[in-house]
């Protein structure tokens, strides 16, 4: 078993406080409905979705061939500095391809009034060696797919989450 860490960043023209209540206060209503050829519903198990302890179950489609589901956990929901954190449960690439990872995500604003959201992802791997690079890439483009749609849904609809 081998530790491992992907960092991530994507660029925003939307402001960091509509992007956080859009995707973290709120994603488990929104990203079902921007992704629906990919995931089916995002269920809250335990708690109100947007507070530490809160258990959500993403629901995938069968565009997702090598799992149905992922179930995480947030540990680290700051709203003021705009920082999430959590941890996977089960489901996903969790016993195919990593023992466990954890996902954090920071908004942080830009002069030019969008946001730099960053991501970091620390991993155990199954095996003796880190994540091929394609695997990598496909952790985190999955995960950061969800930020880019609601993204773009919020430049398109600039009072959406005002």
């Amino acid at each position: 078993m081998v530790s491992g860490t992907i960092l991530a960043e994507h660029t925003s023209a939307v402001p960091a406080d509509r992007l956080w209540k859009a995707s973290f206060c709120d994603g488990h209503n929104l990203i079902p409905k921007l992704l629906p050829g990919i995931i089916s519903s995002i269920d809250i198990l335990e708690g109100d979705g947007a507070a530490v302890g809160s258990v959500k179950k993403f629901n995938f489609t069968d565009v997702i061939k090598d799992y149905s589901y992922v179930k995480d956990r947030v540990e680290v929901m700051d709203q003021e500095n705009h920082i999430v954190k959590y941890s996977t449960l089960e489901g996903g690439v969790i016993g195919v391809k990593v023992k466990s990872y954890s996902v954090e995500i920071s908004l942080t604003s830009t002069s030019e009034g969008g946001c730099l959201s960053k991501m970091k992802i620390e991993y155990e791997s199954i095996g003796d060696s880190l994540l091929s690079e394609e695997d990598a890439n496909d952790m985190q483009q999955g995960i950061f797919a969800m930020v880019k749609a609601i993204d773009a849904h919020l430049v398109e609809n600039p009072t959406a989450y005002a």
